[in-house]
């Protein structure tokens, strides 16, 4: 497995006053991405989605949508230097859904061994695993913050799959997961109770929908004691009515502005060491909106990470 070089950004306004995504992020190599806040790295991967595909397609619909994002956040101002390290090639994997995880995770190895805050553009939620295996290999207790409708925490019976990360990732040594935005009726009782179990978190939308800020406060308390902490973001979190675009849109979701707010809170934890987001899926899409949800999302975050960087 390989990393193909990045894409080429380029901004789409003629005012030369309107600073965009496609103006700030270069391209760079494993070497150098060390020089920069944050460094995009593109995981087109679906084979292990349990509902309906095309999350393959996200990274390269996310970089469009963002290129032409202005890099403005009115309380930070502008986002920090960001590079695009490119696309890891799954051509030829066919040592399945375990396979790829583990080749997936001797890259992100690098990425972070060289010093850099990874963003990593989904792509399916099995990719969570190699995400944040070299994580687990440090001398440091490990935390995810996950914005998810789902748990992820079934049994890999048959093998891992989208719906098995964090059963797999506790099994490895994962400290602590605290999920934000889960639905009822969306994940069995075996599930919630073993999460439970293993003391994990589990925010629900409703409690986002009351107070998205406190909620977001409750899920870095219940990572406290970790040393690094990882953002997931499922889009599914969102209400269908915002991310149609997803393998399992479902209603009852939170909104793209209580998102906003949430990932811009965690971003700003020092401990926080990489982001995701995953299961954006262009070809189910409904007039861009997933995507165009996804990519202020990713905007929202950086803003967030780079404002005292």
């Amino acid at each position: 497995m390989t990393i193909s070089d990045p894409p080429v950004w380029d901004g789409t306004s003629s005012d030369p006053n309107d600073e965009q995504f496609g103006d700030i992020v270069h391209e760079t190599s494993l070497e150098d991405v060390s020089e920069y806040d944050a460094v995009f790295v593109g995981e087109p991967y679906d084979g292990a989605v349990i509902g309906r595909r095309g999350a393959r397609e996200g990274p390269t619909a996310i970089r469009r949508a963002l290129a032409s994002l202005k890099t403005n956040h009115f309380d930070d101002g502008p986002v920090g230097t960001v590079a695009d390290l490119g696309d890891v090639s799954f051509d030829g994997s066919r040592d399945g859904v375990a396979g790829v995880q583990s080749m997936v995770a001797d890259i992100t190895a690098d990425v972070y061994e060289r010093g850099s805050f990874p963003v990593f553009l989904g792509g399916d939620n099995s990719l969570t695993v190699g995400n944040v295996r070299p994580l687990l290999a440090l001398d440091a207790s490990v935390g995810v913050v996950s914005f998810d409708a789902h748990l992820d925490c079934r049994e890999p019976l048959d093998g891992p799959s989208s719906g098995t990360p964090y059963r797999q990732l506790f099994d490895e040594g994962l400290d602590k997961l605290a999920v934000v935005g889960a639905r009822h009726f969306e994940t069995s009782t075996a599930y919630a109770d073993f999460l439970g179990e293993v003391g994990g978190t589990i925010l629900t939308a409703d409690e986002v929908g009351r107070d998205p800020v406190q909620t977001t406060d409750f899920a870095l308390d219940a990572l406290a004691n970790c040393d690094f902490v990882f953002v997931s973001l499922d889009v599914d979190v969102l209400d269908q009515t915002a991310a149609p675009g997803v393998s399992a849109p479902t209603p009852g979701g939170i909104t793209t502005r209580e998102l906003y707010t949430m990932l811009r809170r965690v971003a700003s934890d020092s401990r926080v060491v990489g982001f995701e987001v995953v299961e954006c899926a262009p070809s189910l899409d409904d007039s861009g909106r997933t995507v165009d949800a996804a990519a202020r999302a990713v905007a929202h975050f950086l803003s967030g990470v780079t404002a005292d960087a």
